[in-house]
């Protein structure tokens, strides 16, 4: 092969890969498989290998890593990175805007309203489109430089788009590095499975994994971005804060979709209750909101305090980590047995909801923590809802702090307990244990199972505590009359209660397997098989092969799966639920199998919030339609699905035609509403 032939090869290589990158690391819609890519960038290495000279400093290779560093250089920032004020209630912010009012002296002002990351800042230099410069926040004036890292991370553009908006001459680009919750949890899980130490929480692993002298670990840290903004700027004027986040996403940087912009202050206030109440939901961690003047020159006249700009200000969320003792560790046994420790604490105030309890997952956890009785540890409410002990205050310690040791035995029943092999799980091995009765009927009925009405946590332990309810099919035998003559239950409640156990005994085969409680077969697992086998018959037939060549099912649910139909107690509980009544239906499998439903072949892009369905559960019916789902808006989407404030993905649409769905619209077309 020729030098020219070479060149052309490699010229074409850079550009193709440089595509599929943006293509699946920022619009989430690639176009080629893994394998492929990998096979090319493979050729790529190779040739840039043999002729160095041909390597660019935007090169896909680039992303792999280099090798490491001796130590990290510094340099200043061109504008200081600075901090931002922080806020807690409505009245600052509202002193906020009065503050701004006054010294614009006019109420025209807009903000923009984006969510606070919990991440680790950077600023990306990019001169004539091409990165040259990547460094930490550092004291705000100084950073590390880190641009070999920053180079891995297939968010980040090697080289500006030249979009609908100009490529600036320089430019200092800022954003938050984030490693998503899902990855985040991944990544603990592989770290713990090789002997490694877990990280403690997602910004402590993305800060971590920047500060590598050796660039090739950081390349396999699954790390993001989200742009938010920009220091220096050279060769193009900005107008407002709202046109530097069309211009990030123009370069092709990830824009958060959730930002609100050019809104009054009055919208600001009730976008902070919109994100506290969309934090659940998202697969990275917010802590509040960030508030921004929009427009350039109203900043300008604003200026900046020593530290902190007056034109912009934090609006944080209630606290999520606080500080308190464990006075003692106890052990819950689960429906599948597991015994689990948890951790009686002092009461302590996080976020707003009194927090005594937290758990402590299993021995192993316990161990690598060196939790004791006495301690104190830091709490945090994960997802804000479960509370777990992140961490001891070791230095605390007064002496009086005892070690917790696994009982021998089930704490409940008595019997034997069994660490299971290659599993950190210690079980109670008596399946007629009543702790896990009572866990697996809550479970049954709980409100993403079959949602039996007015079966709660003490119904359920009172009906298991007279033995009125053994077995999942006995809910259905109880009769109006035996349940009025309950302690406290009363007429009126039993016949509500006899009328929800009616109507659940009509139940979809998703909600079913869902509800069986089968190890490690969750709502989308159930999901799946629904749509893939017609008939729960059909499912008990199939082998842990067949199961676990469905694609999205893992080797172990398969086993599980397939373990959980043969054994022959569970097969009896099925045959029992159907001569109790239980008629099963399966409009996913009649969905699935439909070739020319509307959704069929389709690209659609979510954004907004849906009221009436999760935006994962909608992703999930989609895919079962044979659509494509993808994360941002283009010529080729066919459909936009617009939910609570929707953002500039439905402006978007809208300028390229695309069809907009409202939620109603869209669960009309799903056979959902």
């Amino acid at each position: 092969m020729t030098n020219n032939a070479v060149k052309q090869e490699v010229i074409a290589l850079q550009r193709e890969l440089t595509d599929h990158s943006y293509r699946y690391h920022v619009l989430d819609d690639p176009v080629i498989d893994d394998e492929t890519y990998d096979k090319k960038l493979r050729r790529l290495m190779e040739l840039e290998a043999s002729h160095p000279e041909l390597q660019t400093p935007d090169s896909p290779t680039l992303r792999v890593g280099a090798p490491p560093l001796a130590d990290f250089q510094t340099a200043d920032h061109t504008l200081p990175m600075l901090s931002l004020d922080n806020a807690f209630t409505d009245e600052e912010i509202l002193a906020f805007h009065q503050r701004v009012v006054k010294a614009l002296d006019t109420e025209a002002i807009r903000y923009t309203v984006e969510p606070k990351l919990d991440g680790v800042a950077v600023e990306l230099t990019y001169e004539g489109g091409l990165l040259t410069l990547a460094t930490t926040r550092g004291d705000g004036r100084t950073g590390e430089v880190i641009t070999e890292n920053i180079r891995t991370i297939g968010q980040i553009p090697l080289t500006l788009n030249q979009g609908n908006i100009l490529v600036p001459d320089r430019i200092d680009v800022r954003g938050e590095i984030i490693i998503k919750t899902s990855d985040f949890e991944a990544l603990n899980r592989c770290r713990t499975e090789n002997g490694e130490t877990a990280f403690a929480n997602p910004r402590n692993a993305a800060a971590g994994s920047l500060r590598q002298l050796d660039s090739r670990i950081t390349a396999k840290r699954p790390l993001g971005i989200f742009a938010y903004g920009i220091g220096a700027v050279e060769g193009v004027q900005f107008t407002s804060q709202s046109q530097i986040l069309d211009a990030l996403e123009s370069f092709g940087f990830p824009v958060n979709s959730h930002v609100e912009k050019g809104v009054t202050m009055s919208r600001v206030l009730k976008v902070y209750e919109h994100y506290q109440a969309l934090r659940p939901d998202l697969d990275y961690e917010i802590d509040g909101t960030v508030i921004k003047v929009d427009e350039i020159r109203f900043q300008q006249v604003l200026g900046e305090k020593t530290k902190s700009p007056r034109w912009a200000i934090a609006y944080k969320f209630p606290a999520m980590e606080k500080t308190t003792t464990i006075t003692d560790i106890l052990v819950q046994v689960g429906r599948t047995g597991t015994l689990t420790p948890v951790a009686v604490l002092e009461p302590v105030n996080i976020g707003g909801v009194m927090v005594s309890r937290a758990t402590l997952h299993n021995e192993d956890e316990i161990r690598r923590k060196d939790i004791c009785i006495n301690d104190r540890v830091m709490v945090t409410r994960a997802g804000d809802v479960i509370p777990k002990v992140v961490t001891v205050v070791s230095a605390l310690r007064q002496g009086d702090e005892k070690r917790f040791e696994m009982p021998v035995s089930c704490p409940v029943c008595g019997s034997a307990v069994k660490r299971m092999p290659d599993e950190a799980a210690i079980k109670c091995i008596n399946a007629a244990c009543p702790a896990q009765i009572k866990e697996r009927i809550r479970h049954f009925v709980s409100k993403k199972a079959l949602d039996v009405d007015g079966l709660g946590k003490k119904q359920v332990q009172q009906l298991v505590d007279l033995g009125l309810v053994q077995t999942f099919a006995d809910l259905f035998l109880l009769g109006q009359e035996k349940l009025a003559a309950l302690p406290r239950m009363g007429d009126k409640s039993a016949a509500n209660l006899t009328a929800a156990l009616t109507a659940a005994k009509s139940v979809d085969l998703n909600r079913l397997i869902f509800a069986l409680g089968i190890d490690h077969t969750g709502e989308n697992a159930a999901r799946i098989l629904a749509s893939t086998y017609e008939t729960l018959h059909d499912l008990m037939a199939a082998s842990a092969d067949d199961l676990a060549g469905i694609h999205g099912l893992g080797k172990k649910t398969a086993a599980a799966i397939a373990g959980f139909f043969v054994n022959p107690q569970n097969r009896q509980g099925i045959m029992a639920l159907e001569t109790a009544g239980v008629r099963i239906s399966n409009p996913l499998y009649a969905r699935a199998k439909t070739k020319d439903h509307p959704f069929s072949g389709k690209t659609i892009v979510l954004t907004g919030t849906l009221s009436r369905m999760a935006r994962s559960r909608a992703k999930t019916m989609l895919l079962e339609l044979g659509a494509k789902v993808t994360g941002s808006v283009s010529s080729k989407t066919d459909f936009l699905v617009a939910g609570e404030a929707a953002g500039s993905k439905l402006k978007k649409a809208e300028n390229l035609g695309v069809a907009v769905l409202d939620e109603a619209e869209f669960l009309s077309f799903l056979g959902a509403d």
